[in-house]
């Protein structure tokens, strides 16, 4: 099986590092003309010069619809919305205004933006491919981050939406589960968890590998792998669907 994206145009949220970077870097190899975007400039400076690149906060809808209004003219035919933070590890009565705020404009805020720039786009062309980044958090419950809970499980129930609404016009709409990514974000959490709990990090790290019937981590271009998939032709018939590249996670939770 040979996959290429010859003559697709792709914009990936967040392609400055991680997961983001793993994908827009796949699908330019594939052939596609790749846009992306980051709040850090320092990953999108080593991007391939092939890669189209924006510094971009992407709860700025404004920022946003500027490079929409780049990109579109020229058609658009994948969107994955990669763009996504921790939020604060804290019980709820804990959690700040801003805190909950920054959270829900990272993780669904800016799909949503996406997604509705995008819609007429595809619709106007009757083909196009949605990928929203969900999380194992998306579809369990994960004490002590119920910002980013909150904003998962709404990107679970968006896609689902939005894969009812724009199928009728030949645009498929799937969300991946990461589950537990090798890279700076999952040290990130896993330092988090510690101090919280006064765990070792290394237990933690353990503890999350044992929530999985795997007891595993993933690489970034596991993830990057399945998308290249979905969003080529050999998916053409897949939507409306959440699935997990995470060695099948039963908890994000399990005691120490």
């Amino acid at each position: 099986m040979e996959i290429s994206l010859e003559g697709k145009r792709a914009f990936v949220t967040a392609g400055g590092d991680g997961m983001g970077r793993t994908t827009a870097m796949s699908m330019d190899r594939l052939g596609a003309e790749v846009f992306t975007c980051d709040i850090d400039p320092t990953g999108l400076a080593t991007l391939p010069d092939s890669i189209t690149t924006w510094e971009c906060d992407v709860t700025d809808s404004d920022a946003l619809d500027a490079i929409f209004d780049e990109i579109l003219p020229g058609g658009l035919d994948i969107m994955v919305n990669n763009a996504g933070v921790g939020g604060p590890t804290k019980m709820v009565e804990d959690v700040t205004n801003e805190e909950w705020a920054h959270c829900m404009g990272v993780c669904i805020d800016a799909q949503f933006y996406c997604a509705r720039r995008v819609a007429p786009v595809f619709k106007a062309q009757q083909s196009g491919v949605l990928i929203n980044m969900v999380s194992a958090a998306g579809i369990l419950g994960f004490p002590g981050r119920s910002p980013y809970v909150a904003a998962k499980w709404a990107v679970a129930g968006f896609t689902e939406t939005l894969a009812m609404e724009l199928g009728p016009d030949n645009i498929r709409v799937n969300g991946i589960v990461p589950g537990n990514v090798n890279g700076a974000r999952m040290e990130g959490v896993i330092a988090a968890h510690a101090e919280a709990e006064g765990l070792d990090p290394e237990v933690v790290r353990r503890m999350y590998a044992i929530g999985t019937s795997m007891q595993c981590y993933v690489d970034p271009q596991e993830i990057s792998d399945l998308i290249m998939f979905l969003v080529s032709d050999y998916g053409r018939h897949i939507s409306g669907q959440i699935i997990g590249v995470d060695g099948n996670t039963e908890t994000l939770y399990p005691r120490a």
